[in-house]
């Protein structure tokens, strides 16, 4: 079994994937903020990974596959990863051209990503730190 290819550290890959998009997203909507009709857009992860985290704390039974193509026995929830989605906010209008691009709320939502970026970066930077330090036995 490879080192990185536990659950949690592909979740916390996964979240930082997400964060990237998210930031990607939050440009876009900066950049059209006086474009006539452009609906602003949202990423959505969070409440997915919850979801997923809330499965896996529910006990089950799962039985051993001895072979990948049998189908799995008592898993949790719906078995895929959490991924997050884009979402487009086409309700609302701020303006008179209906364009609905708060540059305030999107710049807080920028520099907030952007705190949980550094969090998920600095956090995968201590576990691998950890995994280096157990395998050589030296920090």
């Amino acid at each position: 079994m490879e080192l990185l290819s536990t659950p949690g550290f592909r979740r916390m890959e996964r979240a930082v994937d997400a964060s990237v998009l998210r930031q990607k997203v939050i440009a876009n909507n900066i950049a059209n903020v006086d474009t006539p009709n452009f609906k602003r857009s949202d990423v959505l992860f969070e409440e997915y990974l919850r979801q997923e985290l809330e499965a896996v704390k529910k006990p089950s039974f799962t039985a051993f596959a001895t072979h990948p193509n049998h189908i799995p026995i008592g898993t949790v929830g719906s078995g895929r990863p959490a991924q997050p989605r884009i979402v487009t906010d086409e309700t609302s209008a701020m303006n008179n051209n209906r364009n609905n691009v708060d540059i305030d709320y999107e710049m807080a939502l920028m520099a907030k990503n952007q705190l949980y970026y550094n969090a998920l970066i600095e956090q995968i930077n201590y576990d691998i730190k950890h995994l280096r330090t157990a395998i050589g036995g030296r920090s």
